[in-house]
């Protein structure tokens, strides 16, 4: 029995000895080494010599790091601590991360692509007419800027039919395409070819084009993918090319189909429209024109996108119509659908040209139709210019057929649709002496109190210079 007794007590004396052992020596961790400053997107580990411990990260939005492995992946610009804990040390050891931006590629674009091209966060030069072969495909990442200088002649990026542009811009992060001397009307803008339906005049269903390529469009390929355009501003547009008979758009669609993705999309301060759409398929969303000084949105020869919806367009300085509308004298029974709009001229606003007064929200013309939804309309007042006071309208019908037709035919629906600050809400253009009588069908162009028109969210694809484009 001693015996037992004396092994127990030699027992609780070495725990003791131990316990005491370890209080008065804890560990002490290693220091952590490993690369301090690293890349967004890129990783580095940090490590100690002391294992078994747990790493943490004071900002995961910057930096974030594996518990066990140490491995620390860069998400943003700035600073984190990082710390490393080990159970029973007396403290733990901590080392900072410094994350840094992506450094901006840098390169001219020229000349007509015959392969797949894709351009990396960059700031870019574009020179020439640039084109995008048949079979290619060309893609842009997101925070890219690619500008281009009228004194080197014309410029602006064309898509011919079959190719594809993807440009994967996001809201924090747009690509930006412009100018260097920041006047509208000083390069070619975006062009897209496709071989989706089109109507042209006289019912043809293929033409060529009035942009300076002289390039044939039309097909019946109603599915055409000529790429994804997201998150993209294209400012400074509307130069003819070559001996082009119009100025061109920022965005301009020869028959493209709707298996091309159109989306939060910037038209900024162009000398011609802010968007034009030449017969096809495609539809667009998330879309703003801003200080076009032709018209916000325009289309012609057929164009029946069907599935539109927030379109913002604000005219200021100059600009003709809120939305130009027509198919070409074509007597038709398809047409457009476009949700959510909002139209808003500030005052002072002139017409384009002294003399070609264009001052209405919707003017439908040669045989325009659609359904139009959800709209707010502001600042469609009257205009004068001499000694004539024009009268401004919500909506105009330009020519007796389009009234016959279309109005009559109901053909032309506006519905839910919020007027302010305009002179009246339908006017008839004067023909041959005579204002057109407009009536519309019971239905067809209802007017509320409630339109919310187009809904979007500011950020940095809807800013320039500082300035929100969103009014």
């Amino acid at each position: 029995m001693k015996t037992k007794f004396l092994a127990l007590a030699m027992s609780l004396g070495l725990f003791i000895t131990s316990c005491s052992s370890n209080d008065e020596n804890p560990i002490t961790v290693a220091p952590l080494t490993g690369t301090e400053s690293i890349v967004v997107g890129t990783t580095t580990t940090f490590s100690s010599t002391t294992t078994g411990g747990t790493f943490t990260s004071a900002t995961p939005a910057v930096a974030t790091v594996e518990a066990k492995t140490g491995v620390i992946t860069a998400v943003s610009v700035g600073t984190s601590l990082i710390t490393y804990t080990v159970s029973g040390a007396a403290a733990s050891v901590t080392k900072t991360v410094t994350v840094t931006a992506v450094p901006a590629a840098t390169g001219e674009i020229t000349g007509t692509f015959s392969a797949d091209k894709t351009y990396a966060y960059g700031n870019y030069t574009l020179k020439g007419i640039v084109k995008v072969a048949s079979g290619v495909t060309v893609t842009f990442e997101a925070g890219s800027t690619i500008t281009c200088n009228k004194t080197t002649g014309d410029n602006a990026l064309v898509v011919l039919n079959g190719g594809k542009l993807i440009i994967k811009g996001t809201a924090d992060k747009p690509v930006v395409f412009t100018e260097a001397s920041k006047t509208p009307g000083s390069w070619g803008g975006i062009i897209i070819y496709g071989d989706a339906p089109i109507k042209a005049v006289g019912g043809v269903t293929t033409s060529t084009s009035e942009d300076g390529n002289s390039l044939p469009y039309g097909g019946t390929n109603a599915t055409h993918n000529g790429g994804s355009l997201v998150y993209a501003r294209v400012e400074y547009a509307g130069a003819k090319l070559a001996d082009g008979t119009k100025e061109n758009n920022g965005f301009t669609f020869y028959s493209v189909g709707s298996g091309t993705t159109l989306d939060h999309l910037v038209s900024y301060k162009g000398a011609d429209d802010g968007y034009e759409f030449f017969g096809g398929t495609v539809s667009m969303t998330n879309a703003i024109s801003y200080g076009n000084y032709d018209d916000a949105f325009d289309w012609q020869d057929g164009w029946q996108g069907q599935n539109n919806s927030n379109w913002y367009a604000y005219q200021t300085a100059k600009g003709n119509y809120g939305m130009e509308i027509e198919c070409s004298a074509n007597n038709n029974t398809f047409w457009p659908k476009v949700t959510n709009i909002t139209l808003k001229r500030a005052a002072g606003t002139t017409p384009e040209v002294a003399g070609d007064v264009q001052v209405d929200a919707f003017q439908f013309k040669k045989e325009g139709n659609g359904d139009y939804s959800n709209i707010i309309i502001d600042g469609y007042g009257n205009y004068t210019e001499g000694s004539v006071t024009y009268t401004g309208a919500a909506c105009k019908i330009q020519d007796a057929s389009t009234n016959t037709n279309q109005v009559n035919g109901s053909r032309i629906k506006m519905t839910n649709v919020t007027i302010t600050n305009t002179s009246v809400n339908i006017l008839g253009a004067t023909v041959s002496g005579t204002p057109l009588a407009v009536n519309f069908p019971a239905g067809q162009f209802v007017t509320s109190t409630n339109a919310t028109g187009a809904s979007l969210t500011n950020g940095a694809w809807s800013t320039v210079d500082g300035n929100t484009l969103i009014k």
